[in-house]
This record gives C-alpha cells, structure tokens and sequence, in this order.
C-alpha cells in the first residue's frame, strides 16, 4: 500500500474530542491537558500511519535548529508530567537523524513530551524520518499550528527567525498555515518591537494581533525608546505576568489611551530573495508608498519580466479584493 503524503493532514484536521477512560482525576489544567494529548494522539494516529515507532534516550536528542516558543506556563507542564506519568506517553514525537552523528537525532516536533521524558527518567516514543531543513520547519510549524497553542508574538517570531535564515515567504505561509497578509502583519510587528522587548514582555498568551500592532506603531517611535527603558528596568515589572508585562508597556507608551493610527507608523522594511538567491529584494511599505527595490544576477530580467505582468497582477489583485469584501 503506497505511504501517504507525510505533510497530509497537519492543518485543518477536524478532530473529534472525546474523553480517554481513565484512573486520574481531571479536574482543571490536568483535564484540559489530558483531552489535548488525547487529540493529539488521534492526530498523530493519522499523520504517522504506516511509520514505525521506536523509543529514544532523551539525552540522544537535540532541539530544533530553529525555536518556536518564548516560555512555557509551568502549570501545564506539571500536567502534562502527571498526565503522561498516569496515561503514558500516547502521542509519539517526531525526530530526523542528526547530520554527521548516526548515533543522534533532532526533534522536528515533541519538544514538551521530550522534556517530560527527561523529568520521568523515561525513553520517549518517536518516529524517525529523513527530513531537510525546509521540510524539518514546514513540519514543525503546521504541527503547532494544527494544535494552535501558540500566541501571535509567538508566530510572529518564528516567522521572524525564518526569514533571517533565508526561508522565502511561501514556506514561512506554509509552515504557519497563514496568508500572505497575515504573515506581512506578523513581520512588521517584529521589526518594530526590538527583540529584547519581546523577550522581556514574553509569550503574552491573552493578548492578539490588534494589540501587538498598537504596541508596535508606539514603540517604533523614537521618543518612546527612554520610556520603555525605564519601565522595563523596575523589579516590579518583571514580577508581573506576561499578559500584565504588556499592558504596563502599552498603557506607559499610549497615555491618552486612544487607539493609534497606523499612519503614524514610519516605513517598515522587508527582504526577500529566491532559493538560488539570484534575485534579493527589499522591500520599504509606509502605508502611504510602497517600493520594491531588487538586485544580484537575475535582477534586472526578472524586474523586466515583472512590469510586464503589472496590469495582469493588478487585475488579479481587484478580484481578490472583491471576493473577500475589502
């Protein structure tokens, strides 16, 4: 019987939920996380069908060359400990074999199942494929996004990390199940808000893609700098919660508490460049211009090639426009 496609099925699987029989009492974080490795386990069921499954020494696997997660809420990780301690480990994690060291793998995905293992002294279940880099984060993202736990500034950053490795923006939509416009909201939100400030602000899992994109229109104003410096440097800020971390933020910058006009925003700027890198662009949106500035070996034909399709484009982009109503 031929093997399926293994990209088949990560995104937009409708996946029953149902509750697992079992001696543990769920009650709160505990239940939510049962029912969600339960969900998991039929999702896997689907994905890995036909692979076989082996069990690893956490400490022969790596992490993923590429992170996807800012922190981790350590209540439910202590569920997901207790649960898989009583259930055992029902979802396999996915691994590649390490480049140069046969004797070693990389996750792809499984990262909080990997550490439980590590936690309960246990081999952890997992299924190895051969996998390249572009394939390795496709899959690693469309799981996560197929669980959907991660927050936007989340998204956001993993879409940041890989366009700084070269990934163009087809594989980054693909590997977070997104749009293009999506996506481009998602870069200008990172290139705004300095990286540290992200850090320090954290996963923020209560707040959205509106208010990451107030915050951004204020914090790339110049004046705001010395603002969030002097915030962010008070012990009691970092005593807060994230969700908090970004209100105070917010609240310190925006004091007349009006929501901010994205006209106010100054150019943000984007690159882009094809696989055989022949052709790299950048890419400068004020909200009220737009250009396109493109160089190397196939520039300036692929510029030609370009303008000749302009009025081609454009049409194609009005009937978009109209069949979503904007």
């Amino acid at each position: 019987m031929a093997r399926k496609n293994f990209l088949a099925g990560l995104v937009d699987v409708d996946v029953p939920s149902e509750q697992a029989p079992t001696s543990y009492p769920m009650r709160g974080a505990s239940k939510t996380m049962i029912r969600s490795i339960d969900e998991m386990a039929k999702q896997a069921d689907r994905f890995l069908e036909g692979e076989a499954i082996v069990e690893l020494e956490p400490e022969q696997i790596d992490g993923s060359f590429i992170s996807d997660r800012l922190d981790d809420d350590p209540a439910e990780f202590d569920a997901l400990v207790e649960a898989i301690k009583v259930q055992g480990q029902n979802t396999p994690i996915l691994v590649r074999p390490h480049v140069g060291d046969r004797d070693r793998y990389q996750v792809v995905y499984g990262h909080r199942r990997l550490r439980v293992a590590k936690a309960l002294g246990r081999k952890v279940r997992a299924v190895v494929k051969q996998m390249d880099d572009r394939t390795h984060v496709i899959t690693q993202g469309q799981e996560n996004s197929a669980r959907a736990n991660l927050t936007f500034i989340e998204r956001a950053l993993f879409a940041r990390r890989l366009d700084e490795r070269g990934y163009d923006r087809e594989v980054i939509s693909a590997a977070l199940a997104t749009n293009a416009a999506s996506l481009s909201k998602m870069m200008s939100v990172t290139e705004r808000i300095p990286a540290a400030l992200i850090s320090t602000i954290g996963a923020a899992p209560a707040v959205g893609r509106e208010r990451w994109i107030e915050l951004s229109l204020l914090a790339g104003r110049a004046s705001s700098i010395e603002k969030i410096d002097v915030l962010t440097r008070a012990a009691t800020f970092l005593e807060l919660r994230s969700d908090d971390r970004f209100t105070a933020v917010l609240n310190a910058l925006n004091k007349t508490a009006r929501p901010v006009k994205k006209t106010e925003l100054s150019s943000s700027v984007a690159k882009w460049q094809t696989v055989d890198k022949t052709v790299a662009a950048e890419i400068k949106n004020s909200g009220k211009s737009f250009s396109l500035t493109m160089k190397a070996k196939n520039a300036s034909r692929f510029g030609n090639y370009l303008s000749s399709k302009l009025d081609t484009l454009y049409a194609q982009f009005l009937d978009e426009e109209q069949k979503h109503g904007d």
